[in-house]
Order: C-alpha cells, then structure tokens, then sequence
C-alpha cells in the first residue's frame, strides 16, 4: 500500500458518516452524495458522530483500499455541516489527525471604515 499524500487528491465528507459501512458503502457516498468519481484515485475521508473514528478509502487500479483510525482519547475535529465535500491539502490531513482544528482558524476581517 502507497499513496503519495502529496500528490494525491484529499476530500473530506462534512457532517457525520454512519461508520458501520465498509468500503462499498462508503464509495457509494462518495459517487451519490459527494458528487465525486470514488475511481478518481483521491483518498476519502468520513468521520463517525462521535469523532473518534476516521475511515478512509481510495481505489489503487486494483481494488479499494479501507482505513480507519479509532482515538482513545479526545476527539477528531471536523466541520459539522454537511454541505459539500471539501478538498484538502496534505498538510491540513497532517494537522486533522494531529487535532488541530483549522477549521475554526482565525477568519481574514474585512472592514471599510476605521472608527
């Protein structure tokens, strides 16, 4: 198994995903839901209700692959809206399952006037 992270496309599914599927399951969400093609070769990623548990799932010309990540501790953080499918980069996958939380990052202020 290799997937070079920064080369290969990252989608994450907002909202939460009901873990007890597998990887056919899980590529039907990706194709009906995400609107996105699951042969594609991009990696993605689905968070349970409770964020402790991330699986992920990719096609490497040969067949699905599925992982999964389950916390002990804490929680993953992820946008809770189920609007579309977001596209990240390899550094924000690193910085996700480390639990930084770039989503709630400091927002660029645009203002018009002072005072």
């Amino acid at each position: 198994m290799t997937v070079d992270l920064k080369t290969v496309r990252l989608y994450i599914r907002p909202g939460y995903t009901d873990l007890r599927k597998a990887a056919k399951g899980l590529t039907v969400l990706v194709q009906e839901q995400m609107k996105l093609d699951p042969f594609s070769g991009g990696v993605y990623l689905f968070c349970n209700k409770g964020r402790k548990l991330l699986k992920a799932v990719w096609w490497d010309r040969t067949g699905f692959w599925l992982a999964q990540k389950r916390l002990e501790e804490e929680k993953f953080p992820w946008p809770e809206n189920s609007g579309e499918a977001e596209e990240l980069s390899a550094e924000q996958l690193g910085m996700l399952l480390s639990g930084i939380d770039f989503w709630k990052a400091h927002k660029p202020l645009q203002y018009r006037r002072v005072g």
